[in-house]
This record gives C-alpha cells, structure tokens and sequence, in this order.
C-alpha cells in the first residue's frame, strides 16, 4: 500500500483549484484534469484516464468521484482524502458564502445576466469534456463511429443512454472494438 503524503497534498491542490472552476458540475474541468494527469504531471495514460473515468461514471455516487480515484491512483488512500477534500471542499464554500448574496438579488438584472451567461458557459464545459474522453478512449474508428452514433441517438431520441452503452459493450466483448 503506497502511502506518498507530498504527492497526496500536491493531488488535493491541484483539485482544489480546479473544484474553483467547475461551473456546471465536476464534469466540466475533466479537460484540465485530463491535460494536467495525462500531458502535465503524467499520473496517468491515455488509457488509465479514460478507465478511471469510466468507473468513476459507472460508479453510484457524485460524479467527482475520477479526483478521488485519480488521488487514489498517485498517493494511496492519502492521495484519495486530499484530492474528494480538495474537490469538494474550495468549490462547497464557496458556493455556500455566494448563495446568501446570489438569493438576496434573485431579481436584479445583473444577477439575471450572469445566471444566463453561465448557462452556455457550462454547457460548453461538458461538451468539451466529452470530446476530450471520447479522444482518450477511442482508438479505433469504429470505436469513434460508436460514440459518434450513440451521441447522435441520445441527442435526437428519447432512448436510454445505458441501452446504448450495453450494445457497444456487448460489441466489445465480440471483439469488434
């Protein structure tokens, strides 16, 4: 069992910054958390981090869960508490001290400004966070063709996201991707 508590406070800083900018959820800074786990400091391969997010994703919970799993995976279970400490903590205060004043002026016109500003804004975020998993867990063509489908399907129907992960896993396990 590693136990690495420098590696473990460097983990629960990176995340705590991070957690300052995800507008929109945890979700929306997983291509900083992919740039700086794969690119910068390289905790992580392509591969790991796209399996990592899986099961972060697959897993019950909140969908921070791939800090956790990422602090897990650079400093044990040390790594895990600072960088759920980190993701939640920055971001839980913070939202905690601005709600006061955010519902003081629910009707004032810049608060009403922001508000729909932040909506693309965090709509954005994820969408990019989803193309930036997409590029680290396909490597085939058809592996993109999958994902490309199933994004056009879940966007135009009312289908099940989860029927639609079933058959690509069931085409996985035929070998197919």
């Amino acid at each position: 069992m590693k136990f690495d508590l420098g590696g473990a406070l460097i983990v629960g800083l990176h995340f705590a910054l991070l957690s300052l900018l995800a507008v929109g959820g945890a979700n929306a800074v997983i291509p900083e958390v992919h740039r700086l786990s794969v690119d910068v400091q390289q905790w992580l391969t392509e591969r790991q981090f796209a399996d990592i997010f899986a099961i972060a994703q697959a897993a019950p919970g909140p969908n921070f869960l791939i800090s956790t799993l990422i602090g897990y995976h650079v400093a044990g279970w040390a790594g895990a508490v600072m960088a759920t400490l980190g993701m939640c903590g920055p971001s839980c205060m913070l939202a905690y001290y601005v709600s006061r004043t955010w519902e003081r002026f629910r009707y004032a016109r810049w608060r009403i400004v922001i508000q729909n500003g932040l909506v693309p804004v965090s709509v954005g975020l994820v969408g990019a966070s989803g193309i930036i998993v997409a590029r680290a867990a396909d490597h085939t063509p058809f592996a993109f063709l999958i994902t490309g489908i199933t994004a056009v399907v879940t966007y135009f129907t009312r289908i099940n996201p989860g029927w639609l992960f079933a058959a690509a896993g069931l085409l996985g396990i035929a070998g197919w991707l």
